[in-house]
């Protein structure tokens, strides 16, 4: 297998790291902090309710986007990124394709379904798709239907996450993948970036600390509870949405349930609707978080997070002598 160049969109960022999109949790305010910052800034397209909105937070981004670049000619923003579910339950798929479509959105995140209709689509607006794989099987199929990237969400990642040793998935792919690929699975700090791209990937895949900043659309307690909890803190449980994700335990005591003694979930109850039904409501209040929050300390901004990942980042490469 031949490693392929990291495509040239990348070519601005700070550090070779993708903030993941966070339902209900990212929006434009996130995203814009995290491009200025010099990282992939991303969110899931539903995030924008109803769907008009999507319409509205693309055209706020890139305005802004393209007025900070006019401002920093010698250091423009990193590009962003829109999620779409592509399974069978969202009803506005479509309907977003369309209107990443008319933005032209750079880079799209692809999760839980692979569609070549889809991938040929954003590659006709000169886009590039990445896709969420859990295994060496999933990521196969993912290519064959042409996406031009893969991202290994490895055991401990938040949210819907895998199951697999960091190590396993990443030395699997690379046996035959050579394309971009993204590494998401509890990496919170600079060191851990450079660990990923030591095993391979091009790109470290960082969620769960951005949750703890002042640009997060997420409640109060949300983020102090990112702050106060650890890696023994996350309950992974496929009750809430069908599939297996990984959640914060204090938000699953607050909603009356016992956290060693969740019952089995049913992937027929999976919804990704437009509506605002039962699902979004699970989502808010049941709050998805990674293992690697022991290292956030504190709330604080997205540019002083990503400062101080810059900044183990460049240690860490010292310390090796790189």
């Amino acid at each position: 297998m031949t490693r392929q160049p990291v495509p040239k969109i990348f070519d601005t960022l700070r550090l070779p790291v993708i903030g993941s999109p966070l339902f209900i949790i990212s929006g434009p305010e996130l995203v814009i902090a995290q491009c200025k910052a010099g990282i992939v800034g991303s969110f899931p397209a539903l995030n924008a309710r109803p769907q008009a909105m999507l319409d509205e937070w693309l055209h706020r981004i890139t305005e802004e986007l393209a007025a900070y670049n006019r401002d920093h000619p010698d250091a423009p923003a990193a590009p962003f990124a829109v999620n779409q579910i592509v399974h069978k339950s969202n009803d506005r798929l479509e309907a977003d394709l369309a209107t990443c479509a008319k933005w032209q959105v750079p880079i799209v995140i692809t999760s839980l379904g692979a569609r070549e209709d889809l991938n040929t689509a954003v590659h006709g607006w000169g886009g590039i798709t990445l896709h969420d794989v859990i295994d060496d099987r999933f990521a196969r199929k993912a290519v064959e239907k042409g996406a031009d990237g893969l991202i290994a969400v490895a055991a401990g990642a938040g949210g819907h996450a895998g199951r697999l040793s960091p190590f396993a998935i990443v030395q699997e792919i690379r046996q035959w993948f050579g394309g971009p690929l993204a590494l998401s699975g509890s990496i919170a700090t600079g060191d851990a970036v450079l660990a990923a791209e030591a095993m391979g990937a091009d790109f470290a895949y960082i969620g769960s600390p951005f949750i703890a900043t002042t640009e997060a659309n997420a409640a109060p307690a949300y983020k102090d509870e990112i702050v106060a909890s650890r890696a023994a803190d996350i309950v992974y449980s496929n009750l809430f949405t069908g599939v297996h994700g990984n959640y914060l335990r204090g938000s699953i005591v607050a909603a009356g349930l016992d956290p060693d003694a969740l019952p089995e979930g049913d992937l027929k109850t999976m919804n990704f609707g437009g509506d605002n039904g039962s699902k979004a409501k699970a989502w808010r209040d049941i709050w998805g978080s990674g293992q690697g929050i022991g290292a956030v300390t504190a709330v604080e901004s997205v540019a002083d997070r990503v400062a101080r990942l810059a900044q183990e980042y460049a240690a860490a490469r010292a310390r090796l002598a790189l």
